[in-house]
């Protein structure tokens, strides 16, 4: 099975094409990882991923989705991540970080809010008003982005990934709805993509070209006006010189929720994968090894993400393969199981 294959991209070799993909879990006092994070992650690295990619981790206070998110914005932030990602290496997965900046959707009690444009997240008062970013901020902001890349290096992470989804800072900038700017930052798609050419480039000064970089996008905004995956391809064809895989989510810029059924996603993983010419990560209610095999064998997708899967079952590789007659070899603590 397509699945099992190893996939190689650059200088990073997975054993297979299984991912688990960034979920925030809210419990990260101080931002940094705890007991709960090492038992989580190896977890899913002893279960049979080939990458586990942690959860969104802020490249600066503010850029918090809550107050209990991981941060990379302090040297001292480094050191736990970094024994985090030997133990995922010793459990058999490669780890990558996922960092971003949520904008106006900031849930950290103390800080203020940033955005593109000073425009509510939604009118319900879940969110305060943002304060729109001045060139200053952007700078300040970019510039954090490539720093958290660097300690993601120095933390010993095989990849990054840039959060450029649901609605967070990237997506806002990227999105008509949340970018009403009038300077260089907004109106086109050039303008409205700057922000993100500007991050892409600041983080390959800290993250080698040797290493991949991952970039997840909202393909679609799923409300009128809004971005449009046939868009999404025309701005991902300018970032090709940093981004090697593109991990393709949707939603998130405003409340509206999508259509969501099994593998809602895929059809925008390939429309990205063939109109962009990079590879591909397909997440969102991939439920069976049947459906991740369809993904892979026509081509939608290079890699396929399970979430919610491995939120239930940390060994749903194993277990699959097993059920599908793959030899597969287990940790050999739990080999007993099937004596």
């Amino acid at each position: 099975m397509k699945a099992y294959e190893s996939f190689r991209i650059k200088d990073l070799e997975l054993k297979n094409r299984l991912v688990m993909p960034p979920m925030c879990m809210y419990c990260a006092p101080r931002s940094r990882p705890t007991d709960f994070h090492r038992a989580h992650y190896g977890a899913r690295a002893l279960g049979g991923v080939g990458l586990v990619i942690m959860e969104a981790t802020a490249v600066l206070p503010e850029g918090r989705i809550s107050d209990n998110c991981l941060g990379l914005w302090s040297d001292d932030q480094v050191t736990p991540l970094a024994d985090l990602v030997g133990h995922i290496h010793a459990l058999g997965a490669r780890a990558g970080i996922q960092i971003g900046h949520a904008g106006r959707k900031c849930g950290a009690a103390e800080e203020t809010l940033y955005a593109p444009s000073a425009l509510d997240y939604s009118d319900d008062g879940r969110y305060r008003t943002p304060k729109a970013m001045t060139q200053g901020d952007i700078d300040r902001t970019v510039a954090a982005f490539a720093a958290a890349a660097g300690r993601a290096l120095a933390a010993g992470f095989d990849v990054v990934e840039v959060h450029g989804a649901h609605g967070y800072l990237v997506n806002q900038f990227l999105s008509p709805l949340s970018n009403h700017r009038t300077d260089g930052y907004g109106g086109t798609m050039e303008g409205r993509s700057r922000f993100l050419r500007e991050v892409l480039a600041a983080v390959r000064t800290e993250w080698p070209k040797e290493k991949p970089l991952f970039l997840r996008v909202s393909a679609e905004d799923y409300a009128d006006g809004g971005m449009t995956s046939e868009q999404m391809v025309a701005i991902l064809r300018g970032v090709t010189d940093w981004v090697d895989v593109v991990h393709v989510s949707s939603g998130g810029v405003t409340p509206v929720l999508p259509p969501v059924f099994p593998g809602y996603q895929a059809a925008f993983s390939e429309t990205i994968r063939r109109g962009v010419k990079l590879p591909t990560v397909a997440v969102g209610l991939i439920t069976t090894m049947e459906m991740v095999e369809e993904i892979l064998g026509n081509g939608r997708a290079d890699l396929v993400a399970l979430g919610r899967e491995l939120l239930r079952n940390p060994f749903f590789p194993l277990t699959e393969a097993r059920r599908l007659g793959i030899e597969l070899p287990w940790p050999e603590q739990y080999r007993r199981a099937f004596l």
